[in-house]
């Protein structure tokens, strides 16, 4: 295995020969719930292939990890994020700070409390995922936001950028439209990247009222290679007006 620094230096010059070692199913084999295998580890390399494939792992306390690539498949673009009255309002009262990158143990540990799995309520962001995402994050391709009350988190978000790809793992809110201000300033943020999308992975009410969208799986995975076929972005990120910023 690369030292972690040559490593990262290697993936972005040509991530294919990094992928070949940490190859999983064609996403067709994945069951009508979208479960496509299961075992395997957390390392960085293997995540970031399975990412770069349209599979996440998903799974509880006590199983072996398990792989998903759910059809219809959750997403998001950037530009078609629903901003509500009341967002919109939240937004201009300058009751949040929103940042990136500064608090990315709170969060994901805040977002592990409870959660839904596959298979029903539970935690599934085991000390386990919470240990590889860390990593990732150490490494440059896992993000945080972060939604501050003065000095208080009170929500955020969690996820995994590849190319010009922003896979969304997890979010939660102790004040309302705490993480809704946090996804919004996200979103405005990747919009300027030129971002294509934000996988929400599986659809929800929540996820719908904010402006995603279900489509195919297939047409997914087309809009993933041509996404994850641009330089990825590693590294602590910051809010940045434009690209001549960066």
């Amino acid at each position: 295995m690369l030292e972690s620094g040559k490593w990262i230096k290697e993936m972005a010059k040509n991530p294919e020969p990094n992928m070949s070692m940490y190859r999983f199913p064609p996403v067709e084999m994945a069951n009508e719930d979208g479960l496509l295998a299961y075992g395997g580890d957390l390392s960085p390399q293997r995540l970031l292939a399975a990412y770069r494939q349209g599979i996440f792992p998903w799974y509880n306390e006590g199983q072996p990890i398990l792989w998903w690539s759910p059809d219809p498949r959750a997403v998001l673009f950037p530009d078609s994020f629903h901003v509500s009255k009341s967002l919109r309002k939240t937004i201009r009262s300058g009751k949040f700070e929103v940042t990136l990158d500064t608090r990315f143990e709170e969060v994901i540990n805040a977002c592990a409390r409870v959660r839904t799995t596959p298979t029903g309520p539970g935690t599934w962001i085991t000390a386990e995922m919470i240990d590889a995402y860390l990593e990732l994050h150490r490494l440059g391709y896992a993000h945080s936001v972060e939604v501050l009350n003065g000095r208080t988190l009170v929500g955020g978000l969690y996820g995994i950028a590849i190319g010009k790809a922003f896979f969304g793992e997890s979010m939660f809110s102790i004040e309302t439209d705490a993480s809704k201000a946090g996804f919004a300033r996200l979103c405005q943020q990747l919009s300027n990247w030129d971002f294509d999308f934000v996988d929400c992975q599986v659809s929800s009410e929540h996820l719908m009222r904010l402006g995603a969208q279900q489509i195919p799986r297939k047409e997914f995975i087309q809009r993933l290679k041509q996404a994850t076929s641009h330089p990825d972005r590693p590294g602590t990120w910051s809010f940045k007006l434009d690209e001549s910023e960066s």
